[in-house]
């Protein structure tokens, strides 16, 4: 309806410059079309008068009853009202919600889709977990706001490729092969002879023991054996690698999140990519040498300091190879490309975009794009849980799947927006209650699926057509209130793809759920009157799709019974 909208009030720019009331040569300006806050003042409203008032020499109401005046008759606006200093307020014929709903209905998965990202080449880039130990909760909600990005950009038409980068090289990579070949010689965290920076989860045992025992782990379609020998540091390194990607790949798995591309950091320099960017930062004027370190002009593109690329003892600052991989991201068509983070990597972001504009290969302002997410705090009984007898020193992600089941844990890690804090109720998140979102959702969808089996029961039947044919019998407030709600779905997705901002389409449903709650509270559905009847389970059927489309959006399941 937006859409529509929108056009509408072109058409009537269009006639007003044709007939002479507006400038011939006049730039449509970018006004919006939103949804008002409370029905009493319309559908939706638009500030066009006010935008252009200046341009055509007049005052915004008055400009504003002249647009009303060109707009075209439409079918689906029942009367158009100005208010305040000229706001254009729509107020929408029944006919044009009965027209969502019968779209719901026929285009069942698909509604709310779109083609806005018109095929092109999408990147999402999530988790990216150092392959050093268990995933841990924050670790999972890079995976379900990176996962459900992906499933909203995909839903609105872009072609999206799911990426973990694996930074397997780097100090964290030699700790964890000196905190295994410990383990493996038989020393533990409580001796003095421990590594002062290994890591000291138990499960650095079983990768020790499995190293021990010669066993043999798949990772990224690779095998990798163990030779056992404990004073083999590469070796030990390999395998504890290979070990923990696996043990990743089986918890991100636990939690429905799969990935098109797993990029190795240490390719970048086996297939020299790091030397070959470092060649043109210096070919192209960007770098200086001082202390002999080699620095990049980074403040000449918008960082606060210039940053050291080459540590004067040869060795490359963790900044470097990101700028490697992202320009690899460039190089393989991405036109978009959007990182998820936790919030502590924000100060590399500028001197990341900034090594990528000082390479002078046309890449935009801007890219890539973030996604930053904040800390989150497990509770349980009141109290705060901190440590993981697995890890040790974190909740595992694996620890939350298993106590409070995959729906429940991608639902309470994707329902606030990405940089606000999130304390994670354990109790809450197990309840079958009212007060558990996800719950009350999947209620919702399971309700719907359970008027029809009552419906078999009595012997009754359910024409979609016919329903379709009486939606004009569906005139309570209840009953317009769902199909607002109903409408609504198309544009949170649009709105939630364009934003990055899939905790959007959460908050939708929930309110959707309360929609159809309250619907069946107040009215019967099984009535016996057929055509009221099939016209009530006809928005039923449509809620229940839309329940179901949004809930796979958010990789959440809809049960048909609870």
């Amino acid at each position: 309806m937006k859409e529509d909208l929108q056009q509408l009030v072109l058409l009537a720019i269009a006639s007003m410059r044709q007939n002479g009331s507006l400038p011939a040569d006049g730039d449509s300006p970018a006004f919006v079309i939103e949804r008002t806050r409370s029905r009493e003042h319309g559908d939706f409203a638009t500030n066009v008068a006010m935008l252009m008032a200046r341009t055509a020499g007049r005052k915004p109401r008055e400009l504003a009853e002249m647009l009303v005046a060109a707009l075209p008759a439409s079918d689906k606006v029942a009367r158009v009202e100005i208010a305040g200093p000229g706001f254009i307020n729509f107020f929408l014929a029944p006919s044009a919600y009965h027209a969502q709903m019968a779209r719901a209905l026929t285009e069942g998965p698909a509604y709310g889709h779109s083609t806005t990202g018109g095929g092109r080449k999408a990147g999402v880039e999530f988790v990216s977990a150092n392959p050093t130990g268990p995933l841990h909760v924050g670790h999972g909600r890079a995976a379900v706001i990176g996962d459900c990005l992906a499933r909203l950009l995909a839903a609105t038409g872009w072609d999206v490729t799911k990426e973990f980068y694996y930074n397997d090289a780097g100090v964290q990579i030699a700790n964890l092969a000196t905190s295994t070949q410990a383990r493996a010689r038989g020393v533990t965290p409580a001796d003095d002879a421990w590594p002062e920076a290994g890591y000291r989860g138990d499960y650095i045992a079983d990768v020790a023991r499995a190293f021990l025992d010669r066993d043999s782990v798949e990772a990224d379609g690779q095998t990798v054996t163990a030779h056992g020998d404990a004073n083999d540091t590469d070796d030990v390194r390999r395998f504890a690698v290979a070990y923990l990607r696996r043990e990743q790949d089986l918890d991100l798995k636990a939690f429905g999140v799969s990935f098109d591309v797993y990029f190795l950091e240490s390719s970048l320099y086996s297939d020299g990519k790091v030397e070959e960017t470092v060649r043109e930062l210096v070919a192209h004027g960007h770098t200086y040498e001082e202390g002999g370190a080699l620095w990049l002009r980074s403040t000449d593109f918008g960082d606060d300091k210039d940053r050291v690329m080459r540590k004067s003892d040869g060795t490359y600052t963790y900044f470097l190879p990101d700028v490697a991989y992202h320009l690899s991201k460039w190089q393989r068509g991405y036109e978009r490309a959007i990182t998820e983070l936790g919030s502590d990597h924000h100060g590399s972001l500028a001197r990341v975009r900034a090594g990528l504009q000082a390479l002078d290969a046309g890449i935009p302002k801007g890219w890539p794009e973030y996604v930053l997410h904040q800390m989150v705090t497990v509770m349980r009984g009141g109290e705060e849980v901190k440590i993981s007898k697995r890890a040790g020193s974190y909740v595992t992600l694996r620890d939350l799947i298993d106590e409070a089941g995959r729906d429940a844990t991608r639902y309470f890690l994707i329902a606030r927006k990405a940089d606000s804090q999130l304390v994670f109720d354990i109790d809450l998140a197990r309840s079958q209650s009212n007060d558990n979102p996800v719950y009350y959702i999947q209620y919702a969808h399971a309700r719907a699926s359970r008027v029809f089996r009552e419906l078999a029961d009595r012997g009754l039947s359910f024409d979609q057509a016919n329903g379709v044919a009486h939606l004009h019998r569906l005139d309570t407030p209840h009953e317009q209130a769902l199909m607002v709600e109903v409408s609504r779905f198309p544009e949170v997705v649009e709105s939630a793809a364009a934003t990055l901002e899939p905790h959007m389409v959460a908050q939708y449903l929930r309110d959707l759920a309360g929609a159809l709650h309250s619907y069946y509270h107040e009215h019967k559905w099984i009535v016996d009157d057929t055509n009221l009847r099939d016209a009530r389970l006809a928005q039923v059927v449509a809620t229940q799709q839309v329940l179901k489309n949004g809930l796979d959006l958010l990789g959440i399941s809809a049960p048909e019974s609870m």
